[in-house]
């Protein structure tokens, strides 16, 4: 008899327990069900957040970063309704019904299967899942994934929600931000309409909102989930000026600047390898040193403003941290911390028609109270491939700028002080959040089995990767596609900045896609377009055709929507002209 076993099985056990490596000790802190904190930052790039190496300070988000694990290989789509169909489902955009954002879908696809552009009932959110284990339920902030009563997050699993379906508006008052909006863009609060705050502002409001759904809560002793969806940093962006003033000397020297600064910090932190090229960006963008003094001070000021609304995001995030804390709940909580692309690059000041509905609607862009209430600010493709860093491309696009974002994970059970290099997707959240909430084997439903995996593994240290590096992975949002496959990505950027043609990387070497190896590696290019055929039958991906583009679509709907509404002016205008024309004629025949 070993009478040492028993001993060495001890000690390992107890090994196991202090560097947090050990099955038993997880599923410990996932049979008392954590509270679980989701929180989603529009448009946010990879390294925005002070503890990936950006400008802004967010001392909230870094502490939480650092007493968990951050992740530095994890995609979104390169756009904001896909990414939360797929985020609040763990299952492809297509088989969510919101594979794309309905502005972009062309009328003729809009009535095919999959493209629906509303939260389809073959799939569940995981607030449906959460609400069957005993959870209480909370969404405040951006939807996006449905306006009528079914698909609203009250009637999807969420038992008090404070939230606007729409693609994002203003951040002060209740009006649009685009012309294709409402007058009054779509907010409800438990399923109906409301009317905002005289003293909105919108990072502010949804804190607010989420601690009185707290406060009002009656069963306070049952495990929550609470969604925090925040506008910030979307367009337009907008943030006090106590929170913008002190980023303004950053920005004075542009964006290439900016970029080198980001991809310099990025090999310091181990985000990209030592040796690699910096992506470049795209042709046709400006050169700061041909803006004059003012252009450059505009320009510098509206990123300032968007730091400064990152900080005041993390600000009132604190607030929140601070409420559990004083409630007791925040040792039991678990925080989930990512974006739902890349930065935005959309100046939609520039165009002309643009311009001519801000003046009517009471927009400017006046340098002064730039990013304060009445303001129309945005950073522009300059600044938004400045925030890529070392990626290529930004939201909209499929170059890693676009999708490779950050993802926190915090919180009792969760490996403290790590950065974890594995792949991970935007479907992973689901399914990783229902492990951690104890449930091994989620229901099915009529779209199938959840296309995503849980990430459970690579936190508790049972393994290394949840994806095989042989396995391919696609993505597709209006025409711009991408299929991963071990360090290899084949990708296709649209227009207007991409030429739809397919390329080739190795990612592991060229993480700013810089060296194009569709020609000089034939078998592996054609391998990787096998397989993106295959995805595209599987999850019944439309094709767009070559003369799509997006920001055409828009235009197109805003003439439409604009022509729809001066039809009774025109007609009435016609009418008017000929009772004139027939008035004179009869008066002449009387004469």
């Amino acid at each position: 008899m070993n009478l040492n076993k028993p001993l060495k099985t001890l000690l390992t056990f107890i090994t196991l327990i202090i560097i947090g490596q050990t099955n038993l000790w997880s599923q410990e802190t996932v049979e008392t069900k954590p509270n679980i904190v989701l929180i989603l930052v529009d448009d946010a790039a990879l390294m925005d957040f002070g503890i990936y190496g950006g400008e802004a300070e967010t001392p909230h988000i870094d502490a939480l970063g650092k007493r968990g694990t951050l992740f530095t290989h994890y995609r979104a789509t390169l756009m904001c309704a896909p990414s939360r169909s797929m985020l609040m489902t763990g299952f492809d955009s297509h088989l969510t019904g919101v594979p794309n954002l309905p502005i972009f879908t062309p009328p003729e696809l809009s009535k095919q299967p999959g493209y629906e552009g509303i939260l389809n009932n073959k799939v569940e959110t995981v607030a449906t899942r959460l609400k069957r284990q005993g959870y209480r339920t909370y969404v405040t902030g951006k939807w996006h994934l449905g306006h009528t009563e079914e698909t609203l997050p009250s009637k999807r699993g969420f038992d008090r929600t404070y939230i606007l379906d729409a693609s994002g508006a203003d951040n002060y008052e209740h009006k649009p931000y685009l012309p294709t909006q409402s007058a009054k863009p779509p907010w409800f609060k438990d399923g109906a309409l409301i009317d905002l705050s005289e003293d909105f502002y919108s990072s502010r409001n949804l804190v607010d909102e989420m601690i009185h759904f707290m406060d009002e809560e009656e069963k306070k002793e049952d495990p929550f989930f609470a969604y925090l969806a925040f506008q910030a940093i979307h367009i337009p962006v907008q943030a006090p000026p106590e929170f913008t003033e002190k980023y303004i000397d950053i920005y004075e020297k542009g964006w290439d600047a900016i970029k080198h600064r980001r991809f310099d910090r990025a090999k310091e932190l181990g985000l990209i390898p030592e040796s690699v090229e910096m992506g470049k960006m795209p042709e046709g963008l400006k050169n700061w040193d041909d803006l004059d003094d003012e252009q450059k001070k505009l320009n510098a000021k509206a990123m300032a403003v968007n730091a400064g609304m990152l900080d005041a995001m993390d600000h009132h995030i604190g607030r929140y941290v601070d409420y559990l804390k004083a409630n007791g709940k925040y040792d039991n909580t678990i925080f989930i911390i990512t974006s739902d692309n890349g930065p935005e690059a959309s100046s939609v000041g520039d165009v002309k028609s643009m311009q001519l509905w801000m003046k009517y609607v009471g927009c400017h862009r006046e340098y002064e109270t730039l990013g304060e209430k009445g303001s129309m600010n945005y950073i522009g493709p300059e600044f938004a491939s400045a925030a890529a860093g070392p990626s290529s491309f930004f939201k909209f696009y499929a170059g890693e700028g676009g999708v490779r974002v950050p993802l926190i994970f915090s919180g009792p059970g969760i490996p403290e002080g790590q950065m974890q290099n594995s792949f991970a997707r935007v479907t992973d959240i689901t399914p990783t959040i229902m492990s951690l909430a104890g449930v091994t084997n989620p229901k099915e439903v009529a779209a199938g089995p959840m296309t995503g995996r849980s990430l459970y593994p690579l936190l508790n240290g049972t393994k290394e990767s949840v994806y095989d590096p042989e396995e391919p992975i696609g993505i597709e949002a209006a025409g711009h596609a991408i299929l991963y496959k071990g360090d290899h990505k084949l990708v296709k950027n649209g227009r207007p900045y991409g030429d739809g043609e397919w390329r080739l990387f190795d990612l592991s070497v060229d993480p700013g896609e810089t060296v194009d190896l569709s020609v000089s590696l034939p078998d592996k290019f054609g391998e990787m377009i096998a397989h993106y055929t295959d995805y595209t039958k599987e999850y019944g991906v439309a094709e767009m055709g070559i003369n799509y583009e997006p920001l055409l679509e828009i235009q197109n709907k805003f003439i439409a929507k604009l022509t729809n509404a001066m039809r009774p002016y025109l007609i009435g205008f016609l009418v008017l002209v000929i009772v004139i024309i027939f008035g004179r004629k009869i008066k002449r025949s009387y004469a």
